[in-house]
């Protein structure tokens, strides 16, 4: 926390030494602003910073804020908001007559603005990008009093059943009755303390007897043990008045109460949120309490986090028809979109957990999504402490284009948390090295319970899941070792504490198939001295796959990027191991269909089980194939003429046909399918996108709109930069993106023609292929 205080400062005053930006728009062009207020959470707004996420909204005159944070993870591995808090001011400008909501980018807050019979006030919603600090600032033209409730709907014990369990490890098969125990809530002179301390069982443990581990339990990392979860609401003075009960949409709550002691024209309150393995409760109390009193001036600390906003937004940016003051313009919306998605990413830039592809931190009342779903705010479909890979790999590939490298790390410490279990995992089952990672995985390196399958035959492998859409797919951890490299390319960070993990997870491919065809004959290789690939997976789609193209590719890349590293990293010992390896692995299957060769999901497969265009990962992540790149004709058979990508073919949630057709320069296609995927959500927020095949907003759903979006402008092939390599020429753009060796692009693009094109450094501009031209 130090160290951030410190940053914090280091940014403000870079912030006052730094040229103002050369681009020709404004960011204020792209703030959200409402002038009525909202129905319900449905059309609230997000805002945050370091770790925290809040919904903001005004409804019946009354100001309400959803409080989330990364890694609140209960007992059942739910995701838990915090509560809510809501805010009532005496007089009220928010009871009738003007009103106004606005998303400030440029500062990392939210405005509201209200005036009623001569009262005028004005709330500044904020987060402390360094500390854990929400910041509300109340100001009004007269003397006012302020009313702050902490509201709760974990006052007592819940039993979610039947469907509400997808919100947590149990899913459709929980081994027992569910309970989610209830918080503690503590009103103290003049503030109110809160917090959900986990069972002394918790997920874990049951997972651990479930999956036969139980000797090794000891040795296994455990994030829910001891976990305490929760916050502090305070005010200079204010002083807790009682306690009030109610219903908000279809969940009962409680409230505990803070009211100004007197009337002024200036209130300030915070709200302090905590998460932590604390076995003891009082070492939990005391560091919340720590944090909850930063050292630096309150001026200081609002213009550390405004001084980070403005260095992130001067990283990078695309934006779409500068100056177009019509907001129903798609590709207007599609820049502004882009930056509005890049925004809620950012909002959990230093979290110890990564940004969930099923909500981030933004979910809100189920009930407004899908009316059957009258469930608590702590709803989100598809797990809270479970992380889904093929998802979650999309919310973090945008970010090395975007220059956000310091965002990566908590997806990346997330697989090197779960190294030692993984590895495990491979020793204990299987007897071999490297790490075993699942495609659906808990917060603790094991397999999803309900997907591991609680019917399984008593015989059947206990290493593996028992489940039709996952069986054998463990090859996407290598996406996010292939982040870990394209870091210290992009920007020479240093990734030697990801080593082990990336060597761990490569050699598991090597000793794993190797270990079943032993079991399967006398020999481990094929004629051609290949590994065997089998039982395998191309994705959750083409189902026990003899070399699938995604395991393959991913193989090929990782091994390859491996061996490019400096010896620094990499030991003679193991890079003569991965040399050999590269020797062992396949080639890519292909396959000729109407007389046209194109490439195939895998050489064999029995059958074909859910809707992904695997066979088109080697154009992307791989980018074995596409522009600048041999046999360019094979990959756009396969988009052009492959069956299934037809069939599969769309723009929703986590589909990522719009990256393929910009890696493939089809400029039409591309164009048609990001518009599609990045256009105005239908919800009042434009960039709460989904359900999709997951939920609101759907974080895949636009992290493959922003991949695509930055494909299309800016492409790069080995040391070459390609721009516009699959940009409409009719949108004009202002860009900044990011290139390998700490390379930056920006310029314009107006009628057609390249503006003021800058690179840093400047010798990287031989790189530059202008595919306009």
């Amino acid at each position: 926390m130090i160290e951030k205080r410190i940053i914090g400062i280091l940014l403000l005053i870079i912030a006052f030494l730094s040229p103002v930006g050369a681009q020709e728009f404004n960011w204020k062009d792209y703030n959200v602003s409402w002038t009525t207020q909202s129905k319900n959470s449905s059309e609230s707004m997000p805002v945050g910073g370091g770790d925290i996420g809040l919904n903001v909204w005004v409804e019946n005159g009354e100001l309400l804020l959803y409080l989330g944070k990364t890694g609140a993870f209960d007992e059942n591995n739910t995701l838990l908001k915090l509560g809510r808090l809501r805010l009532h001011l005496y007089p009220n400008p928010f009871a009738d007559g003007k009103f106004q909501q606005e998303l400030q980018l440029d500062k990392g807050h939210i405005i509201l603005k209200g005036e009623n019979k001569g009262v005028k006030a004005e709330v500044v919603v904020w987060v402390d990008v360094f500390n854990p600090n929400v910041h509300l600032e109340v100001s009004a033209n007269r003397k006012i009093k302020v009313e702050a409730a902490y509201e709760s709907w974990r006052f007592q014990d819940l039993f979610p059943k039947k469907k509400e369990n997808n919100a947590n490890s149990w899913k459709w098969a929980p081994p027992k009755p569910v309970v989610t125990h209830k918080d503690q809530i503590v009103a103290e002179a003049n503030n109110i303390i809160f917090y959900h301390q986990n069972q002394d069982t918790t997920a874990f443990d049951l997972v651990v007897e479930q999956q036969g581990l139980t000797t090794i339990k000891d040795s296994l990392y455990n994030p829910l043990k001891n976990r305490i979860s929760g916050g502090l609401l305070k005010g200079e003075d204010f002083e807790y008045v009682g306690q009030r009960s109610g219903t908000y949409m279809n969940t009962p709550y409680q409230s505990w109460i803070l009211k100004s002691k007197a009337a002024k024209t200036n209130h300030a309150l915070q709200v302090t949120l905590h998460v932590g393995q604390q076995a003891d409760l009082q070492h939990w109390k005391t560091a919340l309490e720590d944090l909850a009193t930063p050292k630096p001036t309150f001026v200081s600390l609002k213009r550390a986090t405004e001084s980070w906003w403005k260095s992130f937004w001067d990283r990078s940016h695309i934006v779409i028809q500068p100056g177009l003051t019509d907001p129903n313009n798609e590709a207007w919306q599609v820049g502004r979109n882009y930056q509005l998605f890049r925004f809620m990413l950012a909002c959990n830039a230093y979290g110890d957990y990564p940004t969930k592809f099923n909500g981030g931190l933004f979910t809100y009342d189920p009930v407004t999504i899908d009316s059957t779903f009258k469930f608590t705010p702590d709803f989100r479909n598809w797990g809270g402490g479970t992380y889904t890979a093929q998802n979650q790999r999309l919310v973090y590939w945008p970010l090395l284009k975007s220059g956000d490298f310091d965002l990566m790390p908590a997806q990346f410490k997330f697989y090197q948390r779960l190294l030692g279990n993984a590895e495990w995992r491979s020793k204990f089952y299987w007897g071999h090295s490297g790490a075993s990672f699942t495609e659906q995985i808990e917060n603790f390196g094991l397999p999803n319970p309900a997907e591991y399958n609680w019917k399984r035959p008593k015989d059947f492998d206990k290493g593996l899941e028992y489940n039709a859409w996952l069986e054998y797919e463990w090859d996407t951890v290598l996406e996010f070792c292939m982040m870990m490299l394209e870091t210290e390319r992009y920007n020479k960070s240093d990734i030697q504490a990801y080593i082990p993990l990336i060597e761990s997870s490569l050699r598991f491919f090597d000793e794993h198939y190797q270990y079943r065809a032993r079991r399967r004959g006398s020999k481990v290789l094929d004629d051609k001295g290949h590994l065997i690939l089998y039982p395998g997976s191309a994705a959750e789609t083409y189902k026990m796959a003899y070399n699938s193209a995604t395991t393959i590719a991913a193989l090929q890349q990782v091994t390859k990027g491996l061996l490019a590293l400096p010896d620094t990293y990499v030991n003679s010992e193991s890079r003569s191991y991965f040399q050999g390896l590269l020797t062992r692995i396949p080639p890519l299957p292909q396959r000729e269909l109407g007389g046209k060769k194109m490439l195939a999901p895998a050489q064999l497969w029995a059958r074909i089980n859910n809707t992904e265009s695997p066979q088109l990962y080697g154009v992307y992540p791989w980018g074995i194939y596409g522009i600048g790149k041999p046999d360019m004709d094979i990959a756009l058979n396969t988009y052009t003429y492959d069956p299934d990508v037809l069939k599969f073919k769309s723009h929703i949630g986590w589909k990522q046909h719009n990256i393929f057709a910009a890696r493939l320069g089809l400029t039409d296609e591309a164009k048609q399918l990001t518009v599609s995927k990045l256009k105005n959500a239908e919800r009042r927020f434009p960039t709460f996108w989904g359900p999709g095949f997951d939920w609101v907003p759907d974080h895949n759903w636009g992290g493959s709109g922003m991949i695509g979006l930055q494909e299309m402008l800016l492409q790069v092939v080995d040391d070459k930069i390609y721009l516009f390599p699959a940009w409409p020429k009719d949108w004009d753009v202002d860009f900044k993106l990011h290139a390998p060796g700490q390379t930056t692009v920006e310029g314009r693009l107006k009628d057609g023609k390249l503006l003021d094109l800058k690179v840093f450094p400047k010798e990287r501009e031989t790189a530059i292929i202008n595919l306009l031209k």
